[in-house]
């Protein structure tokens, strides 16, 4: 868990994303040894019980921003607190997919 004064920083952060009208939704996540992960080889399908071992591959939470771009984005998420001070860690931006994706 981030100690009590990046939980802070996270809060203000929080605040200031819905005082503008981005922040859509936000959760952070339980840790891995609460979940699951299922594989898929070669048509066969595996599961793997938490905890995983690989912890730099692990998302511990989201945002969906409503924002008008990739540059609105990191805009913001520049502005983010660091999530883990001290240790390396990122943030990974994607667009959700809309109904002009699948438009074929």
């Amino acid at each position: 868990m981030p100690s009590p004064a990046v939980l802070a920083e996270m809060g203000r952060f929080n605040e200031a994303l819905i005082q503008a009208g981005v922040l859509v939704s936000g959760e952070g996540l339980r840790p891995s040894s609460h979940g699951a992960r299922v594989r898929f080889v070669a048509g066969t399908r595996n599961v793997t019980r938490g905890p995983f071992s690989e912890i730099k591959q692990l998302v511990a939470g989201f945002w969906i921003w409503r924002v008008n771009s990739l540059d609105e984005a990191l805009e913001w998420a520049q502005r983010c607190p660091d999530p883990m001070p001290g240790e390396d860690s990122e943030i990974e931006i994607r667009p959700l997919f809309d109904a002009e994706d699948s438009a074929t």
